[in-house]
């Protein structure tokens, strides 16, 4: 089943624009970067990031390569724990879930054109291939190009079909096909790049979050597909999507990150790039970084205390970590 999504009311089409409302009421907060995060002789030249980033209950943050080290496991303070998942190179993006008191990797793996469900330790429990069953795909297999993956609080998992036809393909708890939703377009509800989606679980009811990236947005949907509204646009090309507590940080490909608090509100600009020659360029050689600027955010997690990790798309591979902080 494909159905065409549905808008709500006129004010769902309505736009929010970022406004900076927070900014003044947070004046002894700042962002401190950590210098020479994750770039020590253990790790080594990471190998092209053009992934995500989660971080387990434990604080152990894990990453992406497209290299045989396609999953990095790092501490909170950089060092390298190990690399594991070598089968599966080309992994673009990862949500994290816990099941009977167990954590499990979900993967939208890119270069495989799967859906992959990991331990921990990164050995494999399912893959998910081409959705056939979709329709969408008849005439060319390799047409799908799954960019981003998201896991409901029922078990329902939702995949972005963002480097091929633009559909949202829903699957059941036990991985049959439920129905895709989307498509290419620049309308309400329709895509251009819906790159990374997220859970978004702070009101009511949990939904679906999609940074539609070519279009500059992200958009709000229900769990069975349904738009609700663009709740911000006019972002830098927004790739993923992080959520902790009530806040919320978007990466974006050209040369920042977003932070957002529960009424989609700024909050801030983290590692905004002045060099606009570095926004989205996956060539920016490391003696052109400066900690706590960004080139090209393709990935990022807050954790429980809001620091913020943020891997850029880059090839020599880049991990960075930047802490919240009080002003003395």
């Amino acid at each position: 089943m494909t159905r065409n999504p549905l808008v709500h009311s006129m004010c769902a089409l309505l736009t929010c624009v970022l406004t900076s409302t927070a900014i003044s009421d947070r004046p002894d907060e700042e962002w401190i970067p950590v210098a020479g995060f994750a770039r020590g002789e253990d790790t080594g030249r990471m190998g092209n990031t053009h992934g995500g980033v989660v971080i387990d209950r434990e604080g152990l943050i894990y990453s992406n390569t497209d290299t045989e080290r396609s999953i990095l496991v790092h501490r909170p303070d950089g060092t390298l724990v190990r690399s594991m998942a070598p089968d599966y190179p080309g992994i673009h993006a990862m949500a994290i879930r816990k099941e009977n008191g167990v954590e499990y990797l979900y993967a939208a793996h890119l270069a495989g054109r799967q859906v992959l469900k990991l331990r921990l330790d990164g050995s494999l429990v399912w893959a998910l291939g081409i959705p056939m069953e979709s329709g969408k795909y008849d005439d060319n297999p390799t047409a799908y190009n799954p960019t981003g993956i998201a896991v409901a609080p029922d078990g329902r998992i939702f995949v972005a079909d963002g480097y091929g036809r633009q559909w949202i393909h829903v699957f059941n708890p036990d991985l049959t096909y439920r129905t895709s939703f989307g498509g290419r377009g620049t309308e309400p509800g329709r895509f251009q790049t819906c790159h990374g989606l997220a859970i978004d679980t702070r009101g009511s009811e949990p939904r679906l979050l999609v940074c539609d990236r070519e279009n500059r947005r992200i958009q709000r949907f229900d769990l069975d597909g349904t738009f609700i509204d663009v709740p911000v646009s006019d972002l830098r090309r927004p790739c993923a999507i992080s959520i902790s507590g009530d806040e919320l940080a978007v990466a974006e490909l050209e040369g920042r990150v977003t932070v957002l608090d529960r009424e989609f509100k700024l909050i801030d600009h983290v590692g905004d790039n002045p060099d606009s020659s570095h926004w989205a360029n996956n060539g920016v050689p490391p003696s052109a970084w400066t900690d706590g600027v960004f080139t090209a955010p393709h990935g990022c997690s807050l954790d429980a205390d809001g620091n913020l990790y943020v891997s850029d798309w880059n090839a020599n591979g880049r991990l960075s970590k930047i802490e919240r902080g009080t002003k003395d």
